[in-house]
């Protein structure tokens, strides 16, 4: 949107050779002066208190793990040049059998946040474990190429084979994924399968408990209020500053636990926090004027690029319960309908204060080309026309309204559903809003209601023929730049294939199984204008079927508290890669 017996596991750790650091290049950082800068805490906030410490069960954007695993992975991208550069790899892997076999060497010497080394076993393990189908780890999707398993094999306790079952262009990206302890996870999976991995660290295991692969461990967490992480230092014995110094210099990451996005902009004008992300005009304005007026010290650049992430409105098509409704969602012209009622531009103007961009497919506003590519092949957009939704939903028998001016069926059945968005983000609060009464002036009904966000990711991940939720406003984040559509988004059977997520995995449309041969297709073509074309294709399927109704992308603006440091230089920053690396971010 994630073996062997500990004894044998512990003689390798006393035995593993020490290899020469990875070295963060100088040129990622706009700030050299960095010498004496070392401790220190990064603040920032959440307004979604989290839900497990496990990184096979966890689904959140942001989450415990998926801070932990940060600095962890076989290969990172060099944003001066989108390369992949080996990382905890220790060189190039060695490609053979027509580009479909790596063979990667791990760099020794590394070790987990409590000593014990990282080798290949780590890896295997949490292979295995993300690939459990009765985990349900959101990762699942990411080992599968049309249908087929990628396969990752222990040659010694230092190198790995990853054999794919064809050519992929996000070939390094899939093999970039963190390893989590075999002598934790290992142990518990080999003695329990999946349903003891599931049980395991949970929001009450102890902190100190926890075992981290990358910068950061949990150091302590209070339910509702603050989640605190300290530094592995183990992390810093093979990452290195130009200068060779230990990273990172901070001590401390810490998030806070807000109401919503407002009360988050409230800490960060107090100065409680170092940095938010702006959200529209309105808060750009908030923030220059605390920082004119001299009661903030921040930096603000607004209009940094636009977004990496969607808002969108996605309908439930596996709702056996209410054949009414299930009809209702599985008809195109329905959905293209409420695309039309979609007022994008006040969306725009009113909820990002027209700093952003109408979207109509899934591809993220940064990745211009692709969408560029996807228009020039006729991908339809269904744009703001509540006459065109009209009789679109005339044609589905919908051609009187009753008493209170809903729409109603020739039965007296009113149009109506069931909207919901994750309560504390304002943005998605005031798109909804919007939404819902574009729709009651077709006279469709449509109830909103904002919800914990835990329970939203539940309903909207569920599988099964009646799933329980009608309509869900959400966004998505993540994934990559080589090949921008999403491996559990688009096929068919992927976790997030939200509008479709029945019990067998399966393709309920031809437009489906096409996009599913599509995203495939593309993703094992390795020339850039070729996967384009491909890509191209795959928008135009996409917008033909209006699986999902997207809504608009906000531009990307960057604000961080003048006490940090280590910011990449301007013309590196944009929404994919950030405004920092926390490795080489420090307190002035």
């Amino acid at each position: 949107m994630k073996k062997a017996l500990f004894v044998a596991l512990a003689l390798t750790a006393g035995s593993a050779a020490s290899a020469a650091p990875f070295v963060w290049p100088a040129a990622w950082t706009a700030e050299q002066n960095t010498a004496n800068k070392r401790g220190g805490e990064f603040r920032t906030f959440t307004i979604s208190d989290f839900k497990t410490f496990n990184p096979f069960t966890s689904a959140e954007a942001t989450s415990i793990p998926g801070t932990m695993d940060e600095g962890a992975g076989l290969f990172i991208q060099d944003p001066r040049n989108d390369e992949f550069i080996p990382y905890m790899a220790e060189s190039k892997p060695v490609v053979s059998n027509n580009g479909r076999r790596f063979v990667v060497k791990i760099r020794q010497g590394m070790k987990f946040s409590d000593g014990q080394a990282i080798t290949a076993d780590d890896w295997i393990t949490t292979y295995r474990i993300h690939t459990d189908d009765k985990v349900g780890s959101n990762s699942f999707d990411s080992f599968r190429l049309a249908g087929k398993p990628i396969t990752v094999r222990k040659i010694d306790n230092y190198t790995l084979q990853f054999d794919f079952p064809q050519v992929s262009a996000s070939a390094y990206g899939i093999m970039s994924y963190a390893p989590w302890p075999d002598h934790v996870f290992g142990k518990a999976y080999r003695e329990g399968g999946a349903e003891a991995i599931k049980k395991m660290w949970t929001l009450g295991t102890p902190a100190s408990q926890i075992v981290s692969p990358g910068m950061w461990v949990l150091d302590s967490y209070r339910a509702g209020e603050r989640a605190v992480f300290k530094k592995n230092e183990f992390w810093g014995e093979w990452n290195k500053d130009s200068r060779g110094q230990s990273l990172p210099y901070l001590n401390n990451l810490s998030y806070r636990i807000v109401a919503d996005q407002n009360a988050g902009l409230a800490a960060y004008l107090a100065g409680q926090i170092d940095t938010f992300g702006p959200r529209n005009a309105d808060d750009l304005a908030q923030i220059k004027r605390a920082i004119d007026g001299g009661s903030l010290k921040a930096t603000l650049i607004p209009n940094v690029s636009p977004q990496a992430s969607s808002q969108w409105i996605v309908f439930n098509w596996n709702k056996a319960g209410d054949p009414f409704k299930q009809k209702l969602f599985r008809d195109v012209r329905f959905r293209r309908a409420m695309s039309h009622i979609a007022n994008r531009k006040a969306m725009v103007d009113l909820a990002l204060g027209g700093l952003g961009t109408e979207t109509y497919f899934s591809v993220y506003p940064i990745f211009r080309q692709q969408l560029a590519a996807g228009i020039a092949a006729g991908a339809p957009r269904y744009t703001y026309n509540l006459q065109a939704a009209s009789n679109l939903l005339r044609q589905m028998g919908f051609t009187r309204k009753n008493a209170q001016g809903w729409l109603v069926d020739g039965s007296g059945k009113v149009l109506e559903f069931n909207l919901s968005t994750n309560a504390g983000n304002t943005v998605r609060e005031q798109l909804g809003r919007i939404f819902a009464d574009e729709a009651k002036k077709v006279g469709v009904k449509v109830n909103f209601t904002p919800i914990d966000f835990n329970n939203l990711v539940g309903q909207l991940t569920a599988k099964g023929e009646n799933r329980p939720f009608d309509a869900i406003l959400l966004g998505l984040s993540g994934g990559g730049n080589v090949w921008p559509f999403g491996a559990n988004v688009v096929p068919c059977g992927g976790n997030l294939h939200s509008y479709n997520n029945n019990s067998k995995g399966t393709c309920l449309t031809s437009q489906e199984s096409l996009m599913t041969k599509l995203y495939y297709q593309g993703d094992a073509t390795l020339d850039d204008a070729k996967r384009r074309a491909i890509g191209a294709q795959l928008l135009k399927a996409e917008g033909e079927l209006q699986p999902v109704i997207y809504l608009v992308g906000g531009n990307y603006h960057v604000t961080f508290n003048e006490r940090l440091g280590g910011e990449y230089p301007r013309n590196m920053m944009d929404a994919y890669y950030g405004n920092r690396a926390l490795a080489l971010t420090f307190i002035k």
